[in-house]
Order: structure tokens, then sequence, then C-alpha cells
């Protein structure tokens, strides 16, 4: 099989339309190294390697259900329109290098555009955050170079065409993730799966293969219960490796196994007696669909 590579980090605002949770993940690397002590270095190369599937343990269970429970009425999105998410958030806004302190919750609002080929601008983002460049205002999501559809732009055409088996997935996720300072690679995959999660519709065969795909990654663990940042408690699947200084968390309602947003964390001790601390965390509404940036679908208005 093709090995995983590490990409180049791609434009800062390029990130924008995919960061988890709420774009905390844009400075993880850095923080993380500043906030832990030990700098881990490059990351070297590694790569999916198709397996047996786990063995059934709480996760793989879980995960199960959740790929069963997929909406199979979804509508295709169309060329012209745009994929509209909003979310609650809460960053840290500590210190660089001091102590992780968790700023109020704000609310953001992303249009990912569903154009063919490649593009400059993917997309918009409004942000009520005060800290946000243009705080309420319509702020393109741009690159210095065009990027086409893929991870950094993913539309609904790109979600069909990739693989629905899970190893197939999981390959084609491993050679597109770019892996960050502080991150394992299986980390880094676990994140943009969570990214893709919080930030798109996914075509239902394309949604139930992501499901099936984490529950073949070794080290996936299911927790009871967590909330996210708008109060909801709901059911945790997360991912540990020793190799990495961040966890991500994923959450989905303990009865429709809807998701509802992430947790993100340091790991390593980096709190003191070897918790991990948490450092940002998010509520996804429900994706919809609009034909104009700016257009707020009805039914996720909150």
């Amino acid at each position: 099989m093709r090995r995983g590579v590490v990409r180049p980090f791609p434009p800062q605002d390029a990130r924008l339309a995919l960061a988890l949770p709420a774009m905390s993940l844009v400075l993880a690397g850095a923080l993380a190294v500043a906030y832990i002590a030990g700098d881990h270095g490059s990351v070297p190369e590694a790569g999916y390697t198709a397996s047996a599937p786990a063995r059934p343990n709480a996760a793989t269970v879980t995960l199960g259900r959740i790929a069963a429970a997929v909406k199979t009425d979804v509508t295709p999105v169309k060329e012209d329109q745009f994929v509209y998410v909003q979310r609650l958030a809460r960053e840290n806004k500590g210190a660089f290098g001091g102590r992780v302190v968790l700023g109020a919750a704000h609310k953001e609002e992303i249009w990912t555009a569903q154009k063919p080929g490649r593009a400059a601008t993917t997309g918009w983002l409004r942000s009520s955050g005060i800290d946000a460049v243009m705080p309420g205002q319509l702020i393109p999501i741009t690159s210095a170079t065009p990027v086409g559809p893929g991870l950094w732009y993913p539309t609904y055409t790109w979600l069909a065409s990739l693989p629905t088996g899970p190893d197939g997935l999981l390959e084609a996720l491993y050679d597109q993730t770019t892996v960050e300072k502080g991150e394992s690679e299986d980390e880094a995959v676990f994140r943009t799966i969570g990214d893709l999660l919080g930030s798109v519709i996914m075509p239902p065969e394309a949604a139930s293969a992501l499901y099936k795909a984490v529950a073949r990654m070794p080290g996936t663990t299911r927790i009871p219960d967590a909330v996210d940042a708008a109060g909801r408690h709901g059911i945790v699947i997360t991912y540990r490796d020793s190799g990495s200084a961040t966890r991500s968390v994923l959450i989905f309602g303990k009865d429709t196994l809807a998701y509802f947003g992430s947790q993100a964390y340091f790991t390593r001790g980096a709190g003191g007696a070897g918790d991990d601390v948490l450092f940002g965390t998010d509520a996804v509404m429900e994706p919809g669909v609009a034909d104009r940036q700016r257009d707020v679908p009805a039914k996720t208005v909150g």
C-alpha cells in the first residue's frame, strides 16, 4: 500500500473551513510544544497498513451503531450552492506557553463553496468572537495558491468520490492528511475525520464508511459521557496515541447518534499529575444548504 506523506502546512486562511475545534488546532502543534515540556521534532513518515478489523469493544460496537444510523435521505449539494455550518466554540485564551484558560463560547458560521475545479476562495466565515479579525463581518476563506477539491476544499462531489470501503478510505485519508508538530500521524487522521464531520454534508455511503474506518483504528475508545460547548451530553469516541501531544474527542448524541461536536486536549501530563488538559471545544449545529453566502438555512438558526 502507498504510505502516507507528511504534507506541507497549507496557508492558514485555507484551514479556516476545517478547523477543529473552532480554529483552535491551527496553533495546536506550536502551542503544544511550548506548553508541554520538550520538542518532539519532525514527524517521521508513516502510513496506513491494512490489518484485520479490531476486536469488538465498546468503541467499535458504538461506531457500528453510528454507521448504521446514518441518514440515507440526503439531498446532494449542487455545485452552485454552499454548505452552511453554525457552531458554538470555546478556545484557549491563555498566554503562549502558560496554562490553558478557556474563553467564553462564541458563534461561528462557515459557508463552504461547492464549485468544481481549483479555487482561491473556497468559502466564507463569520465569527462573533472578540478575537476575530472582523467580528460579525463576512470574510472570505482564501488561499494564495488555488486549491482543488480535497481535504482543504471538501465539496459534496469530492466526498462522494471517496472509497466506500474502510481500508481504502483510511488509505486515502492517511495519504492526504497534514501532520502537525506534536501529533502522531494516527492522531492527525483522527483529527481530520473530526474536521470533516463538523464541516460538511456527507453522502450517506461516505459517512457510513468513515465510521467503519474509525472502528478499524486500534486505540479508539468509548467514553460514556461528555459535554459539548452547547452543554449537550453525548457519547464520546476518542483516540489515544502515546506518540501524540494532543488528543481529539468526537461527541455523538446518546439517542440519535448524530454528531454533536468535539473537544481537543493536550496529553502527556500537560496539566500536572498526568491529567489531559482541555484546550478547545465546540458544538456543531446540523449543516444546511444555502444558495448564497450570508443565507442561513431556517433549520440551522440558533
